[in-house]
């Protein structure tokens, strides 16, 4: 059993995040919770890595599209004269091409972050997923407004700067995903941290 200390979470800069310029900014807010990066990478990937990323599976695709419904209900706007359609399964499947193409628009960050309760402080300092409803000082509450009803209107995916795991289970399973089996993780102490 792993120490406290080192729990690990995978966090990912999305192309928004690194379009504005918010990388630097982005680590500088979980370094100073005392969380240490240990993996770091800016790379492109392949629309098979994205595809991969995000689950193929018809529960969660029409999860999407049943999220999406809700927001065109609770806005008054009428999903077939938008769409085309009004099938949840089916927008499900438009919104996660949706979120594949925005995945390759630019190039990412990945990384890899430890320390005490790492998935969860990581999830509060990004905020929630729905940048509109981020409370200021999160990462998404302080750099993006961007919400669904937005995104669907656009035909895109909502802008939200960084993607950051769920659990420590989805965690390793995106550790491996993205940075490989037996991937490099380096080892080090934080001044005032790990003394």
């Amino acid at each position: 059993m792993k120490h406290p200390k080192e729990e690990q979470t995978f966090v990912m800069v999305k192309p928004d995040g690194v379009r504005k310029g918010l990388t630097g900014e982005i680590i500088k807010r979980f370094e100073q919770r005392d969380l240490k990066i240990v993996a770091l990478q800016m790379f492109e990937p392949t629309r098979e890595q994205i595809d991969e990323h995000y689950p193929k599976d018809e529960a969660w695709i029409a999860r999407l599209g049943q999220k999406t419904l809700k927001t065109y209900e609770k806005y008054g706007f009428d999903p077939k004269a938008e769409l085309g359609m009004d099938n949840d399964l089916e927008i499900g499947k438009e919104v996660r091409k949706w979120l594949v193409d925005y995945m390759l628009s630019a190039p990412l960050v990945r990384m890899v972050v430890q320390g005490i309760h790492a998935v969860d402080v990581v999830r509060k300092i990004a905020g929630p997923t729905l940048p509109f409803m981020a409370e200021v000082g999160t990462i998404r509450g302080d750099f993006s407004i961007d919400s669904p009803l937005l995104a669907n209107k656009e035909k895109r995916a909502v802008m939200n700067l960084v993607h950051a795991s769920e659990t420590p289970e989805e965690a390793e399973h995106e550790i491996e995903h993205w940075f490989g089996k037996g991937a490099k993780i380096y080892s080090y102490k934080r001044f005032g941290v790990d003394e």
